[in-house]
């Protein structure tokens, strides 16, 4: 685990992009990775900005390293659930995947009532919602309390910052989303991997609450694409807090907790972040690796378009 210092003292300047020769060429920007495309091939580059809080840009250190390596170690983990779109891993700060054509439907597994935006769980059951998502919810649940086992809960992609449309499983399927034979499954691979990630965390002293999970097809085959089981898909809880008012989070809702306490809910200029809050942020980030994989966290030391480009070579990939 770093000390306080070496995590002050890795704050890095701000990694947007990276440069590679000319047959790289950069194909979509995102909020944690940026995307190239060569020949077919599809690299997802790991940067270090902050996901939680659409269009906040900042810089958690190691942040983005642990995404990827996270992602890796799971999908290894549950290769023989659900194939992947992995291709290598060479590099802690880079993902060489195959191209894969995204679903439109997200898919969320849930295995407690929380959340405080418009399409959470807590939110609509709050307002009197007892089949939200067309789940099926008992009566006298409160916030953060288990659900009788997990639920799906479909949603189409986020656009500009807005929230998720809230869909039922039968509208993916009539209204044309998925077709019905892949949503059935996208549904069973979906609760697999979850009970997987959740037998996984509580061996780990932790709580997968929920998660989110992108799937895809690669060649007709559905398959498991971006990251998967990490502190910015997923929310993590210690064990000894889950359930309670106040849960300790191993997640990016502990950054979002920091700007809510301070009226901030993504509209114009963040408030700046303390060295000491952006040092707390990355000491769970890389805690949640560390008792999820059970190995030290050991961060990857190159200039961006170094060991991006060594990656490449390393894989003939160039």
């Amino acid at each position: 685990m770093l000390t306080h210092e070496e995590l002050l003292a890795a704050i890095p300047d701000a990694l947007a992009a990276v440069e590679l020769d000319e047959a790289w060429g950069p194909r979509q920007a995102g909020k944690v990775r940026d995307t190239y495309r060569r020949d077919g091939q599809l690299a997802l580059i790991t940067t270090d900005r902050i996901s939680a809080f659409d269009r906040v840009l900042g810089l958690i250190p190691y942040k983005g390293q642990v995404l990827n390596q996270l992602s890796a170690w799971w999908f290894k983990q549950t290769a023989g659930i659900a194939s992947n779109h992995v291709i290598a891993v060479p590099d802690p700060n880079v993902t060489l995947a195959r191209e894969a054509q995204p679903l439109p439907v997200e898919v969320v597994v849930r295995g407690y009532i929380t959340g405080v935006t418009t399409t959470s769980l807590w939110y609509l059951y709050e307002r009197g919602e007892r089949r939200p998502y067309g789940v099926a919810l008992p009566e006298g649940l409160r916030k953060n309390d288990p659900l009788p086992q997990p639920v799906i809960t479909p949603t189409t992609k986020a656009a500009d910052g807005g929230h998720d449309r809230v869909l039922t499983s039968e509208a993916v399927v009539a209204e044309g989303w998925v077709a019905p034979e892949v949503w059935a499954q996208v549904e069973r691979a979906a609760l697999a991997l979850f009970a997987e990630g959740q037998r996984v965390a509580r061996a780990a002293g932790l709580v997968l609450v929920d998660t989110k999970y992108e799937f895809g097809l690669v060649d007709g085959r559905l398959t498991v694409i971006d990251e998967m089981h990490t502190p910015d898909s997923s929310r993590y809880w210690s064990a000894e807090s889950a359930g309670t008012d106040a849960p300790v989070h191993y997640d990016k809702e502990f950054l979002r907790q920091w700007y809510a306490a301070r009226g901030y809910r993504g509209d114009g200029p963040p408030p700046a972040m303390p060295d000491d809050f952006i040092a707390q942020v990355a000491a769970r980030y890389i805690a949640a690796y560390e008792r999820l994989t059970g190995a030290p966290f050991v961060p990857g030391e190159m200039p961006a378009a170094a060991r991006i480009a060594r990656a490449l070579r390393a894989t003939g990939q160039n």
